[in-house]
């Protein structure tokens, strides 16, 4: 049988105590005073040496056990996945687990995977948090317990956050339309309060005010709680019914699949009866037959450095200062417009 490695082995080979050895695998290295350079020893030779610690052993001692809450809306929407897939890299890479939750945008759930997570004892906690959950931050917070948030923050709360500059994404692409010579575009996004889906009407609002052609008429506020289904009935109506339409800036990639089968159902053109710019991308939307321009957010970017301000949380305690970050998206030009 293959002779498990211990940290006996690890010391041996870097020649420190064993007690260096296990500060340093535990986190404390630089806080008793280990140089630099013995911590990058340690950690080179436990890594060439393929050893796993303990984490059992480990939490018991320590009280930690590097490991990660991660509460997003919905893992299955790409966006969601893309970025849960970032911050696990990231995570792993600093030899910590990462948990994955999903709340469906539900606010009762969304404290239920909190109190689930506490339990469990995760280090730090990463949120895109519902509509009505400031209440729980703030408890996280009394708490001190590490917390990032992602995607959407609430505005009268001190919390680091890392999210996309919204307000800039959505008035990018409305000029984008307006360059190409579109006049009567669209918004359709969701009815909630979160931040994020305000400040892209707002920036849509502003691009369209400035030339004189904001048509409120010309936005669709649809519930976040309904069926697919209901979601693309509302759309077919909305195309349908309030005139002369030629270019429609949908709010997120979900809303954009729904209405990508509200134009077909139709018999809509893109982008000769109608142009479309969605919000985050989506794999079929560069499959699809033509391809979907959309506001693109730096995913990579925003997972890393979501990672970065909730390790940097928990090495600082007390001592941590809030960071409030904005990403910029980048328009992706593809041939719906």
């Amino acid at each position: 049988m293959k002779k498990k490695i211990t940290i006996k082995d690890i010391a041996k080979a870097a020649n420190v105590s064993v007690t260096t050895v296990s500060f340093v695998l535990n986190d404390k290295g630089e806080k008793m005073g280990i140089s630099k350079e013995v911590i990058k020893k340690v950690i080179k030779v436990s890594e060439e040496m393929k050893f796993k610690l303990n984490m059992i052993a480990s939490s018991l001692r320590t009280g930690k056990t590097r490991s990660i809450g991660l509460i997003v809306e919905d893992i299955s929407n790409q966006f969601f996945s893309d970025l849960a897939r970032v911050i696990e890299r990231e995570a792993i890479d600093l030899n910590y687990r990462v948990f994955y939750c999903s709340t469906g945008g539900n606010d009762e759930r969304a404290v239920e995977l909190v109190n689930s997570l506490l339990q469990a004892n995760v280090d730090g906690f990463i949120i895109t948090p519902t509509e009505n959950m400031k209440s729980t931050i703030d408890r996280l917070l009394e708490l001190q317990c590490p917390v990032v948030l992602v995607d959407r923050y609430f505005e009268e709360q001190d919390v680091s956050h890392v999210v996309l500059d919204n307000f800039e994404g959505a008035e990018t692409a409305t000029h984008y339309l307006l360059k190409k010579g579109f006049r009567k575009i669209a918004f359709v996004t969701n009815s909630s309060q979160l931040i994020q889906m305000s400040l892209r009407k707002q920036g849509y609002t502003k691009a369209l005010k400035e030339v004189g052609l904001y048509d409120e008429s010309k936005i669709l506020d649809l519930e976040y709680h309904i069926s697919e289904e209901e979601r693309i009935e509302k759309i077919s109506d909305f195309l349908s019914n309030t005139s002369e339409i030629d270019a429609v800036l949908f709010g997120a990639n979900y809303l954009l699949l729904a209405g990508l089968q509200s134009l077909s159902k139709l018999g809509l053109k893109i982008p000769v009866d109608k142009a479309v710019i969605s919000f985050d991308d989506h794999d079929s939307f560069r499959l699809h037959s033509p391809s979907i321009t959309v506001l693109s957010q730096p995913i990579e970017e925003m997972g890393k450095k979501t990672i970065k301000l909730l390790m940097k949380q928990m090495s600082d305690g007390s001592s941590y200062k809030v960071v409030k970050e904005k990403k910029k998206g980048s328009l992706t030009i593809r041939e719906s417009v």
